[in-house]
């Protein structure tokens, strides 16, 4: 079964799945009380409730929150799109790892491991003459070969100056500042970055081909 013949979300549900997690980490870290209750179960009292209680809490909270949009996604759809899965492996290694040590530092690390991976996997796909960003993206549009080439090159700088950026922000800028960036910054830049490739994409759009 190709891209186009599977099951497609609704675009509305597809962005709720996408943003939903990130939007309840952003929540839970400014409002750590409100989901008390959720994480208790799982977090000693001193982390769930003490002065680092935001991050912790923001964490434990997206770790269930990306599951779940994983799991609805798979039950509507019957397949797992690439990048949100390994997305979400990243998230639970390194959620652990900060809920587990206790420190905050392996959960900033997150996304510019995700950041340099999808980079990287995209220069690697270039090298082998491999269009890989139409998988990662679970992509249904289609290109010519210049086009994935370039779009492709643009993506891959793309993620590794976010890599950059996210470094710079949470090595000098406070925890809170950091998920707000996450939120307000590196999602904003994300969408913007994707609406100027609309030329790219319409200039070297495959012809069509007779079924």
């Amino acid at each position: 079964m190709t891209a186009t013949q599977r099951p497609q979300l609704h675009p509305g549900l597809k962005l709720v799945l996408d943003l939903g997690p990130l939007v309840l980490f952003f929540l839970a870290n400014s409002r750590p009380a409100l989901f008390l209750p959720l994480v208790s179960p799982i977090l000693p009292a001193d982390i769930a409730s003490g002065e680092r209680a935001g991050i912790f809490d923001a964490t434990a909270v997206f770790m269930v929150a990306i599951v779940a949009a994983l799991a609805i996604s798979y039950a509507l759809t019957r397949h797992l799109p690439v990048m949100p899965l390994v997305t979400a492996v990243v998230v639970l290694v390194f959620g652990s790892l900060t809920l587990v040590l206790h420190d905050e530092l392996f959960i900033k690390l997150k996304p510019t491991i995700i950041y340099v991976l999808f980079g990287a996997v995209l220069l690697g796909g270039l090298a082998w003459r491999k269009p890989l960003l139409g998988m990662v993206f679970d992509s249904v549009f289609h290109l010519t070969d210049e086009g994935w080439r370039k779009l492709t090159l643009r993506w891959a700088l793309f993620f590794f100056g976010m890599a950059i950026l996210n470094e710079i922000v949470w090595r000098t800028q406070s925890t809170t500042f950091w998920v707000n960036f996450k939120l307000l910054g590196a999602l904003p830049l994300t969408f913007l970055f994707g609406a100027l490739q609309y030329p790219l994409l319409t200039k070297y759009a495959a012809p069509e081909t007779p079924e």
